[in-house]
């Protein structure tokens, strides 16, 4: 669920300055004012761009790290997990295993401690 809420925002952030821009853009074309006073504030906003990009670009880095450190984490506890169900198995495979010889030997008459294969 953590990892959602992370996914969004970074949306939200990236959304937000999308929002911000077309809507600067907006209120300048529509703005009563003239064309070079309108010019001038696109030249300002223009040259306010690359800070803007810089920003969403650390903004995008930082959620991308937070996402790879999440995945990271996940795998290091599935792993760990599979681990342990891996050698659950085995052991229990291997309970399994002594259990059918002793019962086979229980059927044949002889005493699984007795014929344990050392003659």
């Amino acid at each position: 669920m953590s990892d959602n809420r992370s996914g969004s925002s970074g949306s939200f952030v990236g959304g937000l300055f999308v929002g911000a821009i077309v809507g600067a853009v907006a209120g300048l074309l529509v703005a009563p004012k003239t064309g070079r006073e309108t010019r001038q504030l696109i030249r300002k906003s223009a040259d306010a761009l690359p800070e803007l990009v810089e920003d969403l670009s650390s903004s995008v880095q930082l959620q991308a790290d937070r996402l790879s450190e999440t995945a990271v984490r996940n795998w290091d506890g599935t792993l760990g997990r599979l681990k342990e169900a891996i050698a659950a198995g085995v052991e229990a495979s291997q309970r399994e295993v002594q259990d059918i010889s002793e019962s086979r030997l229980k059927v044949e008459g002889r005493s699984p401690i007795r014929d344990s294969g050392v003659r």
